[in-house]
C-alpha cells in the first residue's frame, strides 16, 4: 500500500495552483499574485516599513524594494516619512490601490469559493483555522 503524500507536500501543491490561478485572475489588471498580496497586506495594515511589508508578504527585503518601486510608479502605493522616526519610510496604499483591490475582489473571492466548493461552510472555516494554527506554530 502506497503511503499518502505528506501534508507539507499537499500544502505546497495547493499553494502553487492557487498562485497560478491567482495570476490568471490578476493578469487583466496587470499585477502579479505577489504584488496583489503586498497590496492586500497594506489594505489591512497601512503605513508599514518595507521590511514589515516584505515579512507579511512572504518575500525578501530586496524583492520588496523592487516591488514597492513598481507599485509606486503605477500609483498604487506611496512612501512617506514616519513622523515618529524621520529616517524611516512608511508605505501606504493610495486611492488607486484601493480601487484596484476593489476591482479584483469579486474574481478573487470566486477563486476562493472554487477552491472550497466541495466543503461546507463549517469545513471551510475549519480549514482556515487549521492553516492559521499551522502558521502560528511555525512562525
Amino acid at each position: 500500500m502506497k503511503a499518502s503524500p505528506s501534508l507539507l507536500y499537499m500544502i505546497k501543491r495547493a499553494e502553487l495552483v492557487v498562485r497560478a490561478r491567482l495570476d490568471e485572475v490578476l493578469r487583466p489588471v496587470g499585477v502579479t499574485a505577489l504584488q496583489y498580496t503586498a497590496l492586500t497586506v497594506l489594505e489591512r495594515h497601512d503605513g508599514l516599513t518595507a521590511a514589515q511589508l516584505a515579512r507579511d508578504s512572504f518575500v525578501t527585503a530586496q524583492s520588496m524594494a523592487d516591488m514597492v518601486r513598481t507599485l509606486e510608479s503605477r500609483g498604487y502605493v506611496v512612501r512617506h516619512r514616519n513622523p515618529a522616526n524621520r529616517r524611516e519610510l512608511l508605505i501606504s496604499l493610495t486611492e488607486t490601490g484601493h480601487r484596484l483591490i476593489a476591482e479584483v475582489d469579486r474574481p478573487v473571492r470566486d477563486l476562493e469559493h472554487r477552491m472550497t466548493g466541495g466543503l461546507t461552510a463549517e469545513q471551510a472555516e475549519h480549514l482556515r483555522v487549521s492553516l492559521e494554527h499551522a502558521w502560528r506554530r511555525l512562525s
